[in-house]
């Protein structure tokens, strides 16, 4: 891989993690002023959808070329990660919840080396190491040991959701029928809303809410502004930066870079809404940032060797 793609892929991998980490900096306002957390995850899905719409009809002949690509994306990587880590978070510590849903690049490390059965770089499974260990600090998980073994699967199942969702956006990142991102993503929305919106049932929202302002910290905001930020921001920019970092980089990178994401959140929340932050926590975040500079410092395989992902995109029967 060229350098200067690299970089670029590093770089977007970066903004992704940044635009990401902004979404609950965002939401938590709407819903501490009323708005149910499964409505927000609706509109955040359903307002993306929205403004991609044009999009997908532009790139209409993917249904045709990539259908269970597309759908696979919608109802794993849109829908799967944000159900299951809100029915999670319904049973078990925030924290704890999160630091789950973040085991997802190290699962996503197992299913390469021992389900697809190819190499594993070993600055990225180093990384993956200490960007969990990083995690943990973070999110503080010692002060939520009391465990629910059912709240335990569901964020393990975001966890798988997530890491898919690094492998589906490497589907097609070679070869001559590279489904375009934007098109992936804009099918992506459709599907993940179609599900949420029998999980979510948006019927119920109380719109008043978004008629309103919202206390971020100090500060009294529109609600409207803060959805647009979720939708615009934090959902159609952080999609179509991270697909296009994952094929520039190696799901396996682009993973362990994304846990940026919680460390994101966390310093947002430090800022904006006068949370504090302890000295774990900076301690994590410095990990975490550790984690991700180690892995992006592993190499492509030598020409001639097996490349570390199967491009299953190859044969839509086995998506």
């Amino acid at each position: 891989m060229q350098a200067s793609g690299r970089h670029a892929g590093l770089g977007l991998a970066l903004i992704s993690a940044i635009a990401f980490g902004g979404s609950g900096v965002a939401a938590k306002p709407l819903i501490e002023a009323g708005l149910d957390p499964l409505h927000m995850v609706w509109l955040r899905v359903a307002g993306a959808a929205l403004v991609l719409s044009p999009l997908a009809w532009r790139h209409r002949d993917l249904v045709r070329r990539k259908p269970l690509l597309l759908a696979g994306f919608g109802l794993v990587a849109v829908a799967g990660v944000q159900a299951f880590y809100f029915a999670s978070l319904s049973r078990i510590p925030v924290g704890v919840a999160l630091l789950l849903e973040y085991l997802g690049p190290a699962l996503l490390l197992g299913w390469i080396r021992f389900v697809q059965r190819r190499p594993v770089t070993r600055a990225a499974a180093a990384g993956a190491a200490v960007a969990v260990v990083g995690l943990a600090c973070v999110v503080q998980i010692w002060a939520g040991l009391s465990l629910d073994l059912l709240g335990v699967l569901l964020g393990l199942a975001a966890a798988c959701c997530q890491a898919f969702y690094f492998v589906f956006a490497d589907q097609g990142s070679d070869g001559d029928d590279v489904p375009d991102p934007m098109g992936m993503i804009a099918y992506g929305m459709i599907v993940g809303t179609l599900v949420m919106t029998v999980i979510a049932r948006p019927w119920q929202i109380d719109w008043q809410v978004l008629g309103g302002d919202a206390a971020l910290g100090d500060l009294m905001v529109p609600a409207p502004v803060l959805l647009g930020w979720v939708v615009l921001i934090a959902t159609v920019f952080a999609y179509l930066t991270g697909v296009v970092s994952v094929r520039k980089l190696s799901p396996q990178v682009a993973g362990v870079v994304a846990c940026l994401e919680a460390v994101v959140a966390t310093v947002l929340a430090w800022v904006l809404l006068n949370e504090h932050l302890s000295t774990w926590q900076i301690i994590g975040g410095a990990l975490v940032l550790g984690g991700a500079f180690i892995a992006q410092t592993s190499r492509q395989t030598a020409p001639g060797v097996a490349e570390p992902v199967a491009a299953l995109d190859r044969d839509p029967s086995k998506v």
